[in-house]
C-alpha cells in the first residue's frame, strides 16, 4: 500500500471513529453506562492516534521529510501513548 492510500485509510478510520464516538457519546448517559462510554473511550483514542498518524504522514507526502526507522517508532509510540491514556478508566 503506497503512502498516499495509507493517508486516506487513516482519514476514513478517523472520521469513522469520531462518528461511532459521538454516536456512542449520546448512550452513554453521562457516562454511567459502561458499553457506550467504553466505546467513546475507545473511539477517541483511534481518533487521536489516527489523526497523529496522519500528520506525520502528511509531513512525509507535502514537505518531503524523511521516514527513518526512529521516527516509525516515535509516531507508534506517540500513537500508542494517545491509546493507553485513553482506555485507562481512571
Amino acid at each position: 500500500m503506497g503512502m498516499r492510500n495509507f493517508s486516506w485509510l487513516l482519514l476514513a478510520a478517523s472520521i469513522a471513529a469520531e462518528v461511532v464516538g459521538t454516536l456512542a457519546l449520546r448512550h452513554a448517559d453521562g457516562f454511567t453506562r459502561a458499553l457506550p462510554s467504553a466505546v467513546v473511550a475507545a473511539a477517541y483514542a483511534l481518533w487521536a492516534g489516527a489523526g497523529t498518524a496522519l500528520i506525520a504522514v502528511c509531513g512525509v507526502w507535502l514537505f518531503g521529510e524523511a521516514v527513518t526507522l526512529a521516527r516509525c517508532l516515535g509516531v507508534a509510540m506517540i500513537v500508542l501513548g494517545v491509546v493507553v491514556l485513553h482506555l485507562d478508566p481512571r
